[in-house]
């Protein structure tokens, strides 16, 4: 598995250097200041040709930089059931999203957010790949990623654990402005063409909306999921401050 650009391959090698192989420098980009640091982590640098590094590149944007790593590991959904509910993350199920790009901007936005875990269905759902590496930008650092056969099992027993569930929806759920998000909570995002799959529907505690005063378009499931994030650990945050 390949990483691609300085940044994401600086915030890999600040997190979890063990998990890179080794990096490929291209001579011709300004790259010393990668190279520096990434042996100062013990990790092997080598310094290719603008040609030799191109091949290498697949056409992807790599600022010069490209990292071999190893593959992505995933969490246990059980090792988050076991933690108490003031330390449970925001649990967002994702159902019939397949576009990569979506779920890196999903997996971008968690960790910018905070306080997150993604869980994704083993089939008919994109799973972690370069590209989703590539537009997370260093998020998948930062958010444990759950794949789980079956999505309603897995929703099943985090009512069990004592979460809330929740769906978005395009109408008729409740204005995410006005409602009180209860925790310890997961919250489904399905596709922007076909939503929430009908099978896990009759699962959820309560539908949520985004509330959109302007033209009556749909947003794309990545945007969606960066306005939930924000709404909802503001109020997790509000929540938690007044428990204190």
């Amino acid at each position: 598995m390949k990483l691609y650009g300085k940044n994401p391959v600086l915030e890999r090698l600040s997190v979890n250097p063990r998990s890179i192989k080794v990096i490929y420098l291209n001579e011709k980009n300004d790259t010393a200041a990668v190279g520096e640091i990434a042996r100062r982590y013990g990790t092997r640098c080598i310094s290719l040709g603008e040609k030799e590094f191109f091949a290498r590149s697949e056409g992807c944007n790599t600022q010069g930089v490209i990292a071999d790593i190893a593959e992505f590991s995933y969490a246990e959904l059980e090792d988050f059931l076991e933690l108490s509910d003031a330390q449970k993350p925001v649990f967002i199920a994702l159902s019939n999203i397949t576009d990569p790009q979506n779920l890196g901007s999903i997996l971008r936005s968690a960790a910018c957010f905070g306080d997150f875990a993604l869980i994704l269905p083993k089939h008919r759902s994109a799973s972690i790949n370069e590209t989703v590496l590539r537009v997370a930008c260093g998020g998948e650092n930062y958010v444990p990623v759950v794949q789980e056969t079956n999505l309603v099992a897995a929703l099943q027993r985090l009512k069990k654990a004592g979460c809330w569930i929740a769906g978005s929806v395009v109408e008729q759920g409740e204005d995410v402005t006005g409602f009180s998000f209860p925790f310890p909570l997961c919250v489904v995002i399905g596709a922007e063409d076909k939503g929430i799959r009908q099978g896990l529907l009759a699962h959820l505690d309560f539908k949520v909306t985004l509330p959109m005063p302007g033209r009556a378009l749909s947003l794309n499931a990545a945007v969606a999921a960066a306005v939930l994030c924000y709404e909802i650990i503001r109020q997790k945050n509000a929540k938690d401050k007044v428990a204190k």
